[in-house]
Order: structure tokens, then sequence, then C-alpha cells
């Protein structure tokens, strides 16, 4: 079964649904379950479940009206993961028309119980089902009834919003449709001017390739110590950044002065659709605006290998200057884009009081694996003399 190719048709769509993630989780302990639910000539919808291993040689009907990345790992709190308890999490998903009220519930009851049988303390799912567009109190924002709807009717079977939001709730999309001209003209002028005073001031974006990594990481664990932010080690960017690459997913573009890395971004590429998932910029040369450059051509390029949409990846919850996104929302703001804000992740407890006292130790236990995480990049830097 061509996992990607069927959900390419579903609404939607997203990388972190492709079989690529699922390898990628793999790697990293987490079990890929591959759900599709298939309409019947009779009428109704059933439901099937592939592991990696079944997926190479099943087959499905043309019938496919939903599907599913549910990825499960055991629990990283040692009592629990002992008790063979495990959470499990449906990345940017799952894929359906949430308009149908019928499709989305057997879905959403063939995930619990799928979570059940596994064990799962919980099941978590984050899809883009928008409760919105635009920054709300501004001109031209509006909601979007279905959302309320949904949200309205999971808190009502038991659904919680989750404390631990994996993904950006809300982000900023760019139409690709226009012309390169028209892209420019709905840019705001001030990024147009620096686009365009990029380029004047001798920045060149080139693409990257496998040869690249060391270097892409390099500079985005630069970026992670000055910034504060966190970031993995250089073996997981290297093994998501190479299968994406390798599968024609992701491209990297490279910011230049004089043929001096000065930033980079990895844009990964599905459905029609593209993103922005990881910047990286040097303190050298910032004045020459290579940030501007870099997104434009990301753009270019995304719109010349047919994609549609441009997701800049992330905004801020509250729109104002209390949050911490502020900053790089003003920056992806001027590129035109509109926001869109989504229900974000929410979680079934299928253990009650074990899911209270797993989200009262998990942020106690990311809270230090983020200080371990922020030193050990700070010393590969050190160690490499990369600052």
């Amino acid at each position: 079964m061509d996992w990607n190719a069927l959900i390419s048709g579903l609404p939607a769509s997203h990388v972190l649904q492709t079989c690529q993630w699922a390898q990628v989780k793999a790697h990293y302990g987490w079990q890929p379950f591959y759900l599709i639910w298939q309409e019947e000539t009779a009428g109704g919808v059933s439901r099937r479940v592939f592991t990696s291993e079944q997926l190479d040689g099943a087959s499905h009907s043309e019938r496919v009206c939903a599907a599913a990345l549910a990825l499960y790992r055991r629990t990283p709190i040692r009592g629990l993961a002992a008790a063979n308890l495990g959470v499990m999490y449906v990345p940017k998903g799952p894929l359906l028309d949430w308009s149908d009220r019928r499709l989305r519930w057997q879905v959403l009851e063939d995930l619990r119980a799928l979570a059940r049988q596994q064990g799962a303390i919980f099941i978590k799912i984050d899809p883009d089902v928008p409760l919105g567009a635009g920054v709300p109190g501004e001109p031209g924002a509006s909601d979007d009834p279905l959302g309320k709807q949904v949200v309205s009717e999971i808190q009502a079977r038991g659904w919680r919003f989750s404390g631990e939001q994996i993904q950006f709730r809300n982000t900023v999309l760019v139409d690709l449709t226009p012309s390169e001209e028209q892209l420019l003209a709905n840019m705001k002028q001030k990024t147009r001017y620096n686009v365009r005073l990029a380029g004047r001031k001798g920045v060149e974006v080139r693409p990257g390739g496998l040869d690249d990594l060391e270097l892409l990481y390099r500079m985005y664990a630069q970026t992670s110590v000055r910034d504060g932010f966190v970031i993995r080690d250089a073996s997981y960017y290297q093994k998501v950044w190479s299968l994406f690459i390798q599968a024609g997913m992701a491209e990297p573009l490279i910011a230049e002065v004089k043929r001096e890395p000065v930033g980079a971004v990895v844009i990964f590429r599905h459905a029609g659709q593209a993103w922005y998932l990881h910047g990286m910029s040097l303190e050298a040369h910032r004045k020459r605006m290579p940030n501007y450059l870099l997104q434009w051509e990301a753009m270019r390029r995304a719109r010349q290998a047919g994609c549609r949409e441009y997701d800049l990846w992330g905004a801020p919850d509250t729109f104002d200057e209390s949050d911490s996104m502020w900053g790089v929302y003003r920056f992806k703001d001027g590129f035109g884009g509109r926001v869109v804000r989504t229900m974000g992740a929410w979680d079934l407890p299928l253990r009650p009081l074990v899911y209270r006292f797993y989200t009262q130790a998990l942020p106690r236990i990311l809270n230090l694996l983020r200080r371990r995480g922020q030193e050990r990049t700070r010393q590969s830097l050190e160690a490499g003399g990369w600052d």
C-alpha cells in the first residue's frame, strides 16, 4: 500500500502523517499503526489497522474516507513503563472530512478502542480543524462554526484540552497560487523591501543536500543556544532530514554571503503543501536580511514544485506582546499570509487516575530533559569549536 499516496487525497493531509515520519518515530521507540476507514457498498464504514510490516503487502479500495497514523510508546515514567502502560498520539490527525458527524465519531471511537487495546493511559490527537481565521479582534477575523461544534462535542464525550501541546495550535498560511509578482505585492512593504535588500547586499540562496547536514545542524545548534529554545541531538535531525531529502519531500536552502553560510531553512513538502519546520541563522551579516530572502526563495521553490500553500509553522496562542511567539509572528506576518487558528491537541484519558498522575509528573520530567538538552547542545558546540 502506498500510504503517502492514499492520505494525499484526504482533507488536511499532513507531512507528520506520512510513512517517513512513522519511520523516524519508530527509530526512537514509537510503534506506528496505520488505520484506514472505507465506505462499504451496503452502507456504513469499516476500519482496518496495519503495522509497518503489514503495510507493504496490503491493498485497499478506492473508497477510503479517513486515515490515521497512530504512534504508541511506553511511558517515559519508570513505574508506569514497568506496568506496560503507554501513550498514543495521532500527530496532525486523524485525516477526514470533519463535517461528516457520523464518520468523525466512528473514527474517534475506533482510535479509542485501539489505544485501550494497547494499554494506553490516554490518546492524543491534534488535527487541523480550524476554529477561525485572522487575529481575534482585528478586521477580517472570523470564527469557524464547525470547529466550535467539534470542540463542544468532544468535550461532552470526555476529551480534554491538552496541557502538552506538541505542535503549534495556530499558524500563518501563504496562498502560493498567485503569480510571483502578486506574491511579492501581497507582502507588507517592509518585508518586500527586505527581500530585495538582501539580494542587493550580496545574499545568495542555494539548494542544500545530504552533504550539508552537518552544517545545517551546526547552525541550528548555534541558533538554539542564542535564542534559548531546545533542540534534539545531531543524530535526530540527520535522521529526519536525510530520510525526507532522499524521499524528495524536503529541501534545505542555505543563504550565503561570498560563499560564507549565514542562515538556512529546511522545507518539507507533501500533497501540495509546504512547511517551514526548521530555520537557522547566524549573527554574521544579519543586517543584510538573509532570513527574508530565504523565506521568499522557499516560497518560490515550493510553488515551482507544485505546492499550493506554504505553512510558516507557528503563531502565538495569544496575539499580543506577552506571548513568547510574538516576535517570530511579526516576522512571519509580513509575508502576506493569513492566520489560521485550530483546535489544538486534545487528550482522551482511558485510565483517569493514572492520567492525572502522568500529567502532573510529565512537565517536571520534560523540564529536566530540556535543561539537559540545552546543556548538551552548548557542550557540543564548544567541543566542536563551532562557537
